[in-house]
């Protein structure tokens, strides 16, 4: 008399299930990583500890010609504090400061007189190291 079920149970573990997940992961995050775009020009900053999110951010960049851009708009430098009173009073956002490398530390600290007699949250944007 053979007593014993027809039915085997495999010990194996089957990855199949495991790898679609993980590869379903992978094209989801590479997808949206290349839709998170900074707003700001191409420069070359400073070198630095630390990270900057200027997601949800005004960004002043000043070029090594001294031109000025809020986000990407040229302005001009007179003009300058005019317009980040309209951007940054109407909404809670900060200041990022975007110099180029080889920039005059007055042109920097003039945009840092402007935050500080405005009270704005400042943010030196670098280069990480």
């Amino acid at each position: 008399m053979n007593l014993r079920g027809r039915n085997k149970v495999s010990p194996e573990f089957n990855m199949s299930s495991m790898t679609d997940i993980v590869f379903l992961l992978l094209i989801f995050f590479m997808l949206t990583s290349t839709m998170v775009t900074t707003n700001a020009l191409d420069l070359v900053l400073p070198k630095a500890k630390g990270k900057t999110d200027s997601n949800k951010n005004i960004a002043v960049n000043i070029t090594k010609e001294l031109q000025f851009y809020i986000d990407k708009e040229p302005v001009n430098e007179m003009a300058l504090e005019s317009q980040l009173l309209t951007l940054l009073n109407q909404e809670n956002k900060a200041l990022i400061i975007r110099a180029e490398e080889g920039v005059p530390v007055e042109k920097v600290v003039y945009v840092l007189d402007i935050a500080n007699r405005n009270n704005f949250k400042v943010v030196l944007a670098v280069r990480p190291k």
